[in-house]
């Protein structure tokens, strides 16, 4: 497994998925979103795993805005530009990904 959590530093679920995996003593490659965002890449393999809207926090102050984007392409450059705006933890495992705390899905994962 080639483990790569995406989180905030003061998110309690991105917290949360690094004990899961240092529990299971998996190594992981942890990249704080809020200093050092995602490539274009990474985000567009993220939102071809778990679809667009699946990426976008709707507490964020900037969701409603972000809701109202004409298309997917506006949208994805706006998560690009605003980190802030990605929900957290977004756990990577080659082409696999999900968005949020999602154990049951990790553990399937070899």
């Amino acid at each position: 497994m080639n483990i790569q959590i995406f989180g905030k530093s003061k998110c309690f679920d991105t917290k949360k998925a690094e004990r899961y995996f240092k529990e299971r003593r998996v190594k992981y490659q942890y990249v704080d979103v809020l200093r050092f965002g995602m490539s274009r890449g990474e985000l567009s393999s993220v939102k071809n795993a778990v679809g667009l809207t699946a990426l976008a926090d709707p507490k964020d102050q900037d969701y409603p805005l972000f809701q109202y984007l004409a298309s997917d392409e506006a949208r994805l450059e706006k998560l690009y530009e605003t980190p802030e705006l990605l929900k957290t933890p977004i756990v990577r495992n080659g082409k696999q990904a999900t968005v949020g705390y999602c154990p049951e899905v990790w553990k399937e994962w070899k």
